[in-house]
């Protein structure tokens, strides 16, 4: 008896297995996942609710004098206001509960009135705490409680491939979300900036985004979204390089951010050397820095670098990448002592030196 119950029992089974299977998978709506698929999400809806409380709109007044062509100006005299207003616009992100917050230099560059507006509608005048043109960066502050600040991401861990968000204010718009991948990182060589280490992505910006948001998928700011890097084709009649969107990375953006908070100004390490990245192998997969210049009177010069030397080590680090370990240097603080590994006449030295500041007539980094 119990055999022919196992006999009836387990084709029964396997049939309602199967019919549960063709349910789930054809028949219940959710293609098998029941609406709640554990796989990459299909939408970035937390994201963007997360991060937008921190994304304002920025908008700049500029009190511009008309032009000083005399003939001009004694016609339209009695027509003309001696000052008229121009208007530009921006974006920005609260980066502290006291109201801070960054944005793009050329944002709020020549302003003479800069009001903010946060996503719940509350506006606020700001002022500047300080500005980098090296990294095209600024800090504002705003009164207002209750703000959201942003919560901060890695751009060191970033990989090419990555999916991004950028949030803004473009053409005025008001908050807009675009999403695109990372197309490349350490981007540099446009000369646009000084310290140049883009984050490239084909997310969408356009006039009004500078100084917004580039987040990931779980909200988490990783850069500062800065420009739309174009160029004119051949004819030079129209513009291309369209997806070509850069930002800089919020490794970078809170480093100057902390300094222009703290000092006014962004306090950068100098040696006083120019360097030209070159391969020790073959292969090129090993590179250092060979010495170009060496600045008088500089921390370089008092360590004992001279031309021709060749920088293999900073710090008892192997030099990966040339203009990465400048970079480094400029964020190291005067005062700092590091040591320098050199190749010289085929010999290997170490030494050390003490870091200086990188002032305005400083002829060399």
């Amino acid at each position: 008896m119990k055999d022919s119950l196992k006999f009836f029992a387990w084709p029964a089974i396997a049939g309602l297995l199967a019919a549960l299977l063709i349910l789930d998978r054809w028949v219940l709506p959710g293609g098998g996942q029941g609406g709640h698929g554990t796989s990459a999400p299909v939408t970035y809806a937390e994201a963007v609710n997360k991060a937008s409380p921190s994304v304002v709109n920025i908008y700049i007044a500029k009190l511009v004098n008309p032009g000083n062509n005399p003939l001009l100006y004694e016609r339209m005299a009695r027509r003309m206001p001696r000052q008229r207003i121009e208007r530009s616009l921006g974006s920005g992100v609260i980066m502290t509960g006291q109201g801070h917050i960054l944005t793009n230099h050329h944002v709020i560059a020549g302003a003479d009135a800069i009001q903010v507006l946060l996503q719940d509608g509350r506006t606020a005048n700001a002022r500047v705490i300080g500005t980098d043109t090296a990294t095209d960066l600024a800090v504002l502050k705003i009164n207002l409680p209750d703000l959201t600040p942003v919560e901060l991401g890695d751009s060191d861990r970033l990989r090419v491939g990555d999916v991004v968000l950028a949030i803004g204010n473009p053409l005025g718009f008001g908050h807009s979300v675009t999403q695109g991948i990372v197309s490349a990182l350490g981007r540099y060589g446009l000369q646009l900036n000084a310290y140049e280490d883009y984050i490239q992505t084909d997310a969408i910006i356009h006039q009004g985004n500078s100084g917004g948001a580039l987040i990931d998928t779980y909200g988490r700011l990783l850069g500062i979204n800065t420009l739309i890097y174009t160029s004119s084709n051949a004819s030079g009649t129209s513009a291309t390089g369209i997806g070509i969107s850069l930002a800089i990375p919020i490794s970078l953006a809170t480093y100057v951010m902390h300094d222009l908070i703290e000092y006014g100004e962004v306090i950068r390490g100098w040696l006083g050397v120019s360097v030209e990245p070159i391969s020790l192998s073959t292969g090129g997969q090993q590179q250092a820095l060979m010495v170009a210049a060496v600045a008088d009177n500089s921390p370089a010069q008092r360590a004992g670098l001279q031309l021709g030397d060749v920088i293999t080590h900073i710090d008892g680090e192997a030099v990966e990448n040339g203009r990465q370990t400048m970079l480094q240097i400029a964020r190291l603080r005067p005062g700092d002592t590091i040591g320098i590994s050199i190749q010289r006449d085929q010999q290997s030295m170490d030494l050390r030196t003490i870091v200086g500041v990188l002032g305005p007539s400083s002829p060399a980094n």
